[in-house]
This record gives C-alpha cells, sequence and structure tokens, in this order.
C-alpha cells in the first residue's frame, strides 16, 4: 500500500494534535454524544499540553462529517492552529483517542487504509415497463470504483445510466472496453458486478478473458446501502475480507522470497536498520498490530534508531523519543517506502515486522 495520502502530515513540523473519534450516526441523538465527544477532545489536549489553538481547531473539526450515515469515526490531525488532515474512518476507534507529541499519530489511520483494494463495481437492474404496450422495459446501469475499504466512507461519484434493454448488446460493449481500460491501468483489481442475471451475462461475456478472470459475482440489489456509503457496501465488505490488492500480494511474494533466502528483514531491529540506510522498500507489519518499545528520531527521515546511543553514530546532535509506530511510519513515509498489512495467523513475523529490502 501507497502511503502517499499521508505526505502532508510531514511536510510540515509538529507538535501534533491526533484525535481518533467515534462519530457514527446510528444510535440515539447522536449529535449529543458527539458534542460530548468534542468538548472531551479539548480537554484532554489541554491537559496533554496542547496550545489553546490546535485543541479548539481539532475539537471544532469533531464530527464535521455529520453527513456520513452509519457506523464510522474520524481521524483528526492539527498542528499550530491549523486542521492538516482530517479522513473518514470505516470502523470507529474502539475508544475515543487523543494524542499531543512532535510526530502525528498516523498508524491506526494508515491501518483502516489497508488492504486498499482498487474494484470497479456495476450493479444491472432491470426496470419493467409500466405501459403494457411497451416491450421490455429498460436497464438501469450504476457504475462506481473506489478503493476498498476507504471508499465505504468516502464513495466516488456514482454514474447512472438508463436505456432500453434492446441497446444493452451495445452498450455493454462499450462498458467492457471502459473497464478494460480502467483494469490495465491498473486503477481496479477487480469488477464486481451485480443484478439482473441476463444483463451481467451479456456484459461479462463481451469482457477480454484476462478481465473476465477478475470478475466477482455477488447477490443483492444495492438497497441496503445507505446515501452517502459505497454502492454494495456489505457485499464488498464480504468479498474483499481477508484479501490484499495485486500489487501487495506481489510485493508479499517478494518479501517471502527474500525471507527465505535470509532473515536479515525481520523483527525491529532489521526494520530500524533498513530504514537508516534507506533500504527499506516497504514495512511488513502484523495485524493485530504488536506494541514496540518507543524509538529515538532525529532531524532527518533516516535519523531512527533503538537508542540515542545508537542515533549519535548518524551524527544526530539531539535526539527525540517518540511512539514506535508513528516514528517507523514516519521513516517510511519520508524514504517513500510503503506499507503491507499482513494477518499474523497468515504470516507471522518476528517482533510482528519486518522489511522488503529496497536493494
Amino acid at each position: 500500500m501507497r502511503l502517499n495520502f499521508l505526505d502532508s502530515l510531514y511536510a510540515r513540523p509538529g507538535p501534533y494534535a491526533s484525535v481518533y473519534v467515534d462519530t457514527s450516526r446510528d444510535i440515539d441523538d447522536p449529535d449529543k454524544a458527539i458534542e460530548l465527544r468534542r468538548r472531551h477532545a479539548r480537554s484532554d489536549l489541554i491537559e496533554l499540553g496542547a496550545d489553546p489553538a490546535t485543541a479548539g481547531a481539532s475539537a471544532d473539526a469533531v464530527g464535521t462529517d455529520a453527513d456520513l450515515p452509519g457506523r464510522h469515526g474520524q481521524a483528526l490531525f492539527v498542528t499550530h492552529g491549523e486542521l492538516v488532515l482530517t479522513e473518514e474512518l470505516p470502523q470507529p476507534p474502539p475508544v475515543d483517542k487523543t494524542g499531543y507529541a512532535l510526530l502525528p499519530d498516523a498508524m491506526p489511520l494508515a491501518l483502516q487504509h489497508a488492504p486498499d483494494i482498487p474494484y470497479a463495481v456495476a450493479l444491472l437492474t432491470r426496470v419493467e415497463p409500466k405501459d403494457s404496450d411497451t416491450a421490455s422495459g429498460d436497464l438501469q446501469v450504476e457504475l462506481q470504483t473506489g478503493r476498498w475499504p476507504s471508499s465505504s466512507v468516502a464513495p466516488r461519484a456514482l454514474t447512472h445510466r438508463r436505456l432500453p434493454i434492446h441497446q444493452w448488446h451495445q452498450e455493454a460493449g462499450r462498458l467492457a472496453g471502459e473497464l478494460t481500460h480502467l483494469m490495465d491501468l491498473g486503477h481496479a483489481d477487480t469488477f464486481v458486478v451485480c443484478g439482473d442475471t441476463w444483463a451481467r451475462g451479456v456484459l461479462v461475456n463481451r469482457l477480454p478473458a484476462p478481465v473476465r478472470n477478475r470478475v466477482a459475482t455477488v447477490p443483492g440489489n444495492g438497497q441496503d446501502v445507505e446515501t452517502g456509503r459505497a454502492l454494495l457496501e456489505p457485499q464488498l465488505a464480504g468479498l474483499f475480507r481477508d484479501r490484499l490488492s495485486a500489487h501487495d500480494r506481489d510485493r508479499l511474494e517478494s518479501f517471502a522470497a527474500q525471507r527465505a533466502r535470509h532473515p536479515a528483514g525481520e523483527g525491529l531491529s532489521a526494520t530500524v536498520a533498513a530504514l537508516q540506510r534507506g533500504q527499506a522498500d516497504a514495512l511488513v507489519v502484523n495485524y493485530p498490530a504488536e506494541e514496540w518499545p518507543p524509538l529515538c528520531i532525529g532531524t532527518a527521515p533516516d535519523q531512527i534508531a533503538l537508542s540515542a546511543a545508537d542515533l549519535q553514530t548518524f551524527g544526530a546532535t539531539g535526539h527525540e523519543k517518540q511512539p514506535a509506530d508513528a516514528a517507523l511510519l514516519y521513516a517510511a513515509v519520508t524514504t517513500g517506502a510503503e506499507l503491507i498489512v499482513v494477518a499474523r495467523e497468515k504470516t507471522p513475523l518476528e517482533d510482528g515486522i519486518g522489511v522488503l529490502l529496497r536493494y
């Protein structure tokens, strides 16, 4: 998973207020609950040492996702009184969490972006004619692309088309060409299709064989998704559970081959060493994430170490001790490394972390 969505967090110096809050709308009187969370976020940040402007900007942003229905959360990052990044979370945090430190606490957000699977979905619905003299009715076509699971709470625009049934053969050919181009560009790993059986068959048969092999058919009619959520969200959740994107599968295979040759890329110490040398192509992290001891960082992205004494060997004149997950993610983003999140039971790692080496 590429981490460019976090670039803005490291473009300016901290300290950062980091807030993770449940802003779900599927409860009684959600506005009252969110107002309470807003007050707690402000007071907690003041208690942690945040300046009033930063605490106020953080609290003011809590609940600004009121248009999003259902169960979800928010991640907010503020520095020097300015809101730098806010994102909706597909799953609310188990408990609300606030932090104030030199580095943003962005690992929980990154983990909620995984597996970051690009996909395209089509829902085909036959609309029966109201007039008995009309021959065959219309076909309603709804199309959407996204990256799972973040698209569940930040869906892209939904395209609607409606056409007479007898025109579907011709339209399906054009649509198949669009989908093939999308998948050739890497903007979709999977094409998810749902709805009328005959219309599905016509469309899938017009896809080239390599694309047909990446088609997934799911049941349903799309009516069980609220406005503002991803099209076919429940079906996508089941389809993509415990899966990786094609990009991450390739990277994990490379890591497995590297691991078979030598174990130098596994464990916290090996990962830190690779980041120090700028040799980390991707961090491989087990989920649920492990608790690591704090790390020391300097002023440059590659100045990261297990201890202050180790950091001094890189010429660092000073150091800050930071939570390990925040420091590792900072070093990964600023040195161009990626993140691969894998279930512990499928790929157990020493210390719950490994590194795919760049060289």
